[in-house]
């Protein structure tokens, strides 16, 4: 004769319990937060829970906490390597704790956004990590009216919904272009691909730079709304050739760009970096393998992910950040593709420019 079931045949909490020699309170608190049992206690009990196939209302438990134990988390990309190495930092740095991540696919809209946080909010989320900070007036409204704590990742900017870790995009893209000022070149073309918000900094901190310079050239920049790739990054650089041949430089809002941008300067038998230097974002992996070895900026993904991670699980336990806003900055990776030391071509570096990274790979004997 089978264990008694309820009218749905649903195993309840308290079949588990009986099974498991512990009290009901006991059962729900290892579903609830299992560290607060004992060894012993934790396994008899999922024992229990696998053996007669128990699975947590969550929906239930959300009604009576006010809370699940999910972390939503919003990124406009799952194939695009940036948020990969971010989302694995908010997966190491939850991996322990008894939160489960929910991952949700913005694909660059702000609209896709918007329908996703209001289903987030109304599964009553433990918490949330949002990308960026430009948010619909809806999404701001309801980040701002959520009750749970929320981490805005990728950028950081002056007007935080709750906490916030990321980096200046403006000031990254003028480092690059300082760094260009620093080999002697002053003919700096910008190629720029889809444009979602974070692009478009980089591009006015490209103008801004160029502008305090007096070396400001609309024809210098190429950009499009279409996705990015490194086929697109040749396509764009044999535009921007096309408008104005005697660039001697070009600054890539994106690394797939500036293989992209390589490859084509192979094609063309264009010598990097004596006739053409170029200059990535990102730091990806293949940057520093390609021939020759690329320049980027280095934006430190993997921390961003782990501490935004950190930072939530915290303040879900009620332990704020006495800085609700994270600064993890960015460096550029001096490599061969743009080490022309050309100083006498260009201007002075500007006083605001930061220090350079030299990670070049040499082929000398």
């Amino acid at each position: 004769m089978g264990r008694k079931r309820t009218k749905s045949g649903k195993i309840r909490l308290a079949e588990v319990a009986e099974l498991a020699g512990v009290s009901p309170i006991t059962a729900s608190r290892f579903f609830r937060n299992p560290e607060a049992l004992s060894v012993a206690k934790r396994t008899r009990v999922e024992s229990a829970a696998r053996e007669l196939g128990y699975v947590p209302n969550l929906a239930a438990r959300a009604l009576a906490s006010q809370r699940t134990e999910v972390i939503g988390v919003l990124i406009p990309s799952l194939t695009n390597n940036v948020f990969s190495d971010v989302l694995r930092g908010i997966y190491d740095a939850s991996e322990n704790s008894r939160y489960s991540i929910q991952l949700s696919n913005t694909r660059y809209s702000i609209l896709q956004e918007e329908k996703l946080l209001r289903l987030f909010l109304a599964q009553k989320p433990a918490g949330l990590i949002v990308t960026g900070i430009d948010q619909t007036t809806e999404s701001r409204a309801m980040l701002e009216a959520a009750d749970c704590p929320i981490v805005q990742i990728m950028e950081i900017g002056p007007n935080p919904v709750d906490m916030m870790i990321g980096f200046s995009h403006f000031d990254a893209a003028r480092a690059a272009i300082a760094h260009l000022f620093a080999q002697g070149h002053r003919r700096i073309g910008f190629i720029g691909a889809r444009m979602d918000p974070r692009v478009q900094r980089r591009l006015d901190g490209y103008v801004a730079a160029m502008k305090d310079a007096g070396l400001f050239d609309q024809r210098l920049i190429v950009t499009t709304a279409t996705p990015t790739s490194v086929t697109l990054g040749g396509a764009l650089f044999a535009d921007l050739l096309a408008r104005e041949p005697g660039i001697d430089s070009v600054f890539c809002a994106n690394d797939d760009l500036a293989l992209g941008v390589l490859f084509e300067c192979r094609r063309r038998d264009i010598a990097v970096p004596e006739q053409i230097a170029i200059v990535g974002f990102n730091d990806l992996e293949f940057m520093a393998s390609s021939v020759p070895t690329l320049t980027s900026v280095r934006t430190n993904r993997y921390e961003m992910g782990s501490a935004a991670a950190a930072m939530l699980i915290e303040a879900i336990e009620g332990k704020r950040p006495e800085e609700p806003v994270l600064d993890l900055g960015f460096t550029v990776i001096e490599r061969q593709s743009s080490q022309t030391q050309r100083p006498a071509a260009g201007p002075r570096t500007p006083e605001w420019a930061p220090a350079v990274q030299n990670d070049s790979v040499t082929n000398d004997p």
